[in-house]
């Protein structure tokens, strides 16, 4: 109890969205219907994708519409290598992710040399190129039908197998994945390179002048941000057994856009929030609006207009406001 007392609010809050995804597929059905464990399944992936996009976004000052690309490359690289190469669990998924990030890099080395809405502009028409493609070569890809391919199981020892179509395993293995990653990230933003990439962000020419190469920076930032959304596709793909070319679309990009920036652009779990919030709201209205999109694109004006610090600002705001008045009376105050 006394560790507890030392903990900041935020940590505190942290440790209960922990403990709330520790717990989901055991908890929610006690006060919600089932179905929404699998909900919070895709709210995680979709999370990492919009972790993906802040990473260019919130931290190196990039605005990509064209993560898309590399989360439909990790879909699509999962469920290829699944359909028509046979490959085993292991290898599928990491050749998904390979594939990606390999995608990210190439497309890097020409989208990194840019700025502003240069930057955006050849980002989505990179996204819209490989679209096409995956539309045009319906026979191997299913174009806007999609590809369904058959789940092999992650792991086979004499008598025992683990499956992704066990839903709790595969809960439990999503949350895995998606934990390590933000592990991945929140190491790599305390890194030196992670410090490179704000000063980028703040000023390109002074970080130029303490000795940064900037677009070497942003490169690397490229990279990784094509690695995580990559493994966000291969998640989703496997999670919906299912590839197709709308997920190289760019306005699955503006998604992670919009999701990163409500949570709150340049705070390591604000995507989480933002994804969060935008799907639930979604999911509660569409059972009955048809044009529920409407009061989605109201919520992110307002929040654009009067928060732009997202979710995040907001409760940062609300817990300094609650903890002004204990300092003031010697209660909060810290030694």
């Amino acid at each position: 109890m006394g560790r507890l007392r030392n903990l900041e609010p935020m940590q505190i809050l942290g440790l209960l969205g922990a403990l709330f995804f520790l717990t989901a597929p055991y908890a929610l059905p006690l006060v919600v219907p089932g179905f929404w464990v699998n909900i919070t399944a895709e709210i995680m992936i979709w999370a990492l994708f919009a972790a993906s996009v802040n990473l260019l976004f919130g931290y190196t000052g990039l605005l990509s519409f064209g993560q898309a690309l590399y989360f439909g490359m990790g879909a699509y690289g999962v469920a290829l290598s699944i359909e028509f190469f046979h490959f085993s669990f292991w290898p599928a998924a990491l050749t998904g992710i390979a594939v990606a990030t390999l995608s990210a890099f190439v497309t890097g080395i020409f989208a990194a040399r840019l700025t502003w809405h240069y930057f955006a502009i050849i980002t989505v028409v990179f996204s819209l190129i490989f679209f096409f493609f995956a539309v045009g070569w319906k026979d191997v890809t299913g174009g806007d039908d999609g590809m369904p391919f058959t789940m092999p199981p992650v792991l086979k020892v004499g008598g025992l197998e683990l499956s992704l179509l066990d839903l709790t395993f595969q809960y439990y293995f999503i949350l895995a994945v998606v934990g390590a990653c933000f592990g991945m990230m929140h190491l790599l933003l305390k890194s030196p390179l992670g410090y490179a990439f704000i000063a980028v962000r703040e000023n390109t020419a002074r970080a130029g002048l303490v000795g940064y190469n900037a677009y070497m920076v942003r490169l690397l930032s490229f990279v990784f941000s094509g690695f995580f959304a990559g493994v966000s596709g291969v998640l989703f793909a496997l999670f919906s057994r299912y590839a197709s070319a709308h997920f190289l679309f760019w306005t699955v990009s503006g998604e992670g856009v919009v999701w990163a920036v409500v949570g709150g652009a340049g705070t390591l779990f604000g995507p989480v929030l933002g994804t969060a919030f935008l799907i639930v709201i979604r999911e509660e209205l569409s059972a009955y609006w048809e044009h529920y999109l409407l009061v989605v694109g109201v919520i992110v004006i307002l929040f654009v207009t009067y928060a732009p610090q997202g979710i995040m600002g907001l409760l940062r705001k609300a817990i300094a406001r609650y903890a002004r008045p204990a300092a003031g009376d010697g209660r909060g105050a810290r030694p």
